[in-house]
């Protein structure tokens, strides 16, 4: 199990499976801001500290990330698995970097079913949000500039999918598809099997007390429902919460409005992917069992539509037409990144009904981004920590 399987036979992976599997654990653990930073830290430790993954392997599986539905940092963790030991890889790394934040949303719903809310943590989420802007912001500005650098053609397609993500408040898979096709067609003219091999990519993103006791049906209804949520929402963990709200709340009335927000605040304190949530709702309308099949639903889609289109990709990555069409829609996946963060910022910063700043979480925010441009090698989750100990001082 431990024999890698590289692209190249005579050059294997410069790290164990064990290695991974350990780092994706303490990611899944220690990896506080969402997708954005989620991202960003598996292209700082991955790519350019330790250089396990090359760029052009981490450029591929942003790309399937951005292309499939699913949250994008989960899928991303699952390619990263799979670069050099396959199925197996994949596997192992997707579990290693869920469970930690499964197992930390369910304790949080044992506790907020057993002492009847989360008054202390809408507390925590006041300082902890707005830290969670700037490092964010801090991810984003640095991923921008490795993929984008001086291209021009890059540069115009990432200020266009972040300008339609910050009017929309949004994410346009058909945008991604188009900056891939824009890309390769300016860069590499289609000629022969170069054109059905890049075509053949446009399907891709299309591709489809105690807790209650849960019956049999309503986990069927359970399963069902978040098999959907995995599977045909596009982009970043946060992408689910307007789907998840129509249903939870709207459709089935499993949550009222502010369980919702409560969900979405655990989510949002506990490091690890954004749509764990998913897990914390489950345990609320069914115990442990809703919270299992809650996950496994949401998280086995994005699992199949990484894995599945996976050795397309490493068989045909480094083709010219390729490498372009990967160029263009990263561009455009890295400026929707960017634009989430105005959409964030505003949706955090501003109040909801008079839309004037929050003076204590812009400061709080822009001191994140201070100490992080400061300090290059201070660890997020202490500030985290900081920013969440001032909401309890402040709110609490």
């Amino acid at each position: 199990m431990d024999q890698p399987i590289s692209p190249d036979a005579n050059a294997p992976a410069p790290y164990s499976l064990g290695q991974l599997v350990a780092y994706m654990l303490k990611l899944g653990t220690l990896g506080f801001g969402g997708p954005v930073a989620l991202v960003g830290y598996m292209h700082r430790d991955l790519v350019e500290r330790r250089q396990w993954i090359t760029e052009s392997d981490f450029k591929e599986g942003l790309t399937l990330a951005q292309l499939m539905p699913g949250p994008l940092a989960a899928q991303l963790g699952i390619y990263m698995g799979y670069v050099h030991y396959r199925i197996v890889g994949a596997t192992l790394a997707g579990v290693a970097f869920v469970l930690p934040s499964f197992l930390m949303v369910l304790a949080l719903g044992w506790a907020y079913v057993r002492y009847g809310g989360l008054s202390w943590m809408q507390a925590v989420f006041y300082g902890v949000g707005a830290s969670v802007i700037g490092i964010i912001a801090v991810s984003a500005v640095k991923l921008s500039k490795k993929t984008i650098g001086r291209d021009y053609l890059l540069a115009a397609i990432y200020l266009a999918s972040a300008a339609v993500t910050i009017v929309t408040e949004g994410e346009w898979i058909a945008l991604f598809l188009a900056a891939g096709v824009l890309t390769w067609l300016v860069r590499c003219p289609p000629r022969g099997a170069g054109t059905s091999v890049c075509l053949a990519l446009l399907p891709l993103g299309f591709a489809a007390p105690e807790a209650p006791a849960a019956s049999w049906e309503k986990l069927g209804l359970i399963a069902l429902f978040f098999t959907k949520a995995g599977a045909f929402v596009f982009g970043s963990g946060l992408a689910i919460v307007p789907f998840l709200y129509g249903g939870v709340v709207k459709e089935y009335g499993w949550l009222d409005e502010q369980q919702f927000l409560d969900a979405v605040a655990v989510a949002m304190i506990t490091p690890g992917p954004v749509v764990i949530t998913v897990g914390f709702i489950g345990y609320l309308e069914a115990g442990l069992a809703g919270a299992v099949v809650a996950a496994v639903a949401t998280f086995l889609p994005c699992y199949l539509l990484t894995i599945i289109p996976a050795p397309y990709f490493k068989r045909h990555g480094k083709r010219p037409g390729i490498v372009a069409f990967v160029d263009g829609v990263t561009a455009a996946a890295v400026g929707a990144i960017a634009g989430a963060v105005v959409v964030l910022a505003r949706r955090t910063m501003l109040d909801a009904e008079t839309f004037v700043p929050d003076g204590t979480k812009v400061a709080i925010c822009l001191l994140t981004v201070g100490l992080l441009v400061r300090f290059k090698k201070l660890p997020e989750p202490l500030i985290v920590l900081a920013a969440a100990l001032c909401g309890l001082l402040l709110r609490g």
